[in-house]
């Protein structure tokens, strides 16, 4: 991997900043829009694709409906299919509604066979302390594995449940707790994931886990968590991560197909307002070239294997 942002044409190299070597650029001097040339657009997606991550400080012009002229360039916006209001694509997280504490590696909607491409997250209230965001690069992670855990994950199908301990998700407070209940809770979706998926556009391969993977497929549960563990532990690797201090106005743009993230909880009661827009949803694909697939009737109120 490069450790030197490319040249590019339409986004100076000077003003791409590498917030580390294997994930995450801090991109300068843009201001985002919907009415961005189709080369700055352009540019935008191709770092995203090398970075996975990229943030965007003063941004503090954007209010919703900028949010998501600018995202609407990015490529087709959608709702989250669990949001309460399906009239809006903006999803706002709000800590004292009990949103926000996402405090556990996840890739967002990995519960569902097809889940978000790309995932624009604005800052609009930031806490005095505290409230940063962790990315990970799980391409950097699968490259990592030996050769033999590659193959055994290349292997490997995982299901993947909001049917999820969402205490767990949000310790601190019962607003938390009930929020991601009744949210994210309401309807249980349940998909079949291959562990490593390959990215649709780089052909890269990604390990594919985090808290929303159930079990594995045709392996025990108390061996599932073990290789959990084992896989998991090189996603997480603080080499593979890139953590953000949020400012108000910061813009963060993550390649959803490739990366996990963690929403640091050590703001304690201090308020932290986020909105996020999603674009795209597809279907990940194995190695072998096998589709993630929808599982049917399923009952919320089954006992779920948590790993």
């Amino acid at each position: 991997m490069s450790d030197t942002a490319p040249i590019n044409a339409s986004v100076p190299e000077v003003d791409v900043v590498r917030r580390a070597a294997r994930i995450g650029a801090e991109i300068r001097n843009i201001k985002l829009s919907g009415d961005l040339p189709d080369q700055i657009i352009a540019s935008i997606n191709r770092l995203l694709l090398e970075h996975k991550v990229i943030f965007f400080r003063d941004q503090s012009h954007l209010d919703d409906a900028e949010h998501e002229c600018f995202a609407d360039r990015l490529g087709t916006i959608v709702p989250h299919p669990l949001a309460t209001t399906k009239a809006t694509t903006v999803l706002d997280l709000d800590s004292s509604r009990g949103g926000t504490r996402a405090d556990l590696w996840h890739v967002d909607g990995s519960f569902f066979d097809a889940y978000f491409k790309i995932l624009v997250l604005r800052s609009v209230v930031i806490p005095q302390f505290g409230g940063d965001t962790i990315w990970s690069n799980a391409a950097a992670a699968y490259l990592d594995l030996p050769p033999s855990l590659q193959r055994l994950a290349d292997q490997l199908w995982a299901v993947h449940n909001n049917a999820f301990d969402h205490a767990a998700m949000a310790r601190s407070r019962e607003a938390d707790r009930k929020h991601y209940e009744e949210v994210y809770s309401r309807k249980i979706f349940e998909a079949e994931h291959p562990v490593v998926r390959v990215h649709p556009e780089t052909g890269e391969r990604a390990l594919l886990l985090g808290c929303w993977a159930q079990r594995f497929i045709d392996i025990p549960k108390y061996d599932g968590q073990r290789l959990f563990d084992i896989f998991q532990s090189y996603i997480t690797a603080p080499e593979n991560t890139t953590r953000w201090s949020w400012k108000k106005g910061d813009v963060a743009i993550w390649d959803n197909r490739v990366t996990h993230h963690y929403a640091v909880n050590d703001y304690g009661d201090h308020h932290r307002v986020v909105r996020r827009v999603a674009i795209g949803v597809d279907v990940p694909v194995s190695v072998d070239g096998r589709r993630s697939v929808k599982r049917l009737n399923v009952n919320k109120q089954r006992p779920v294997e948590v790993t």
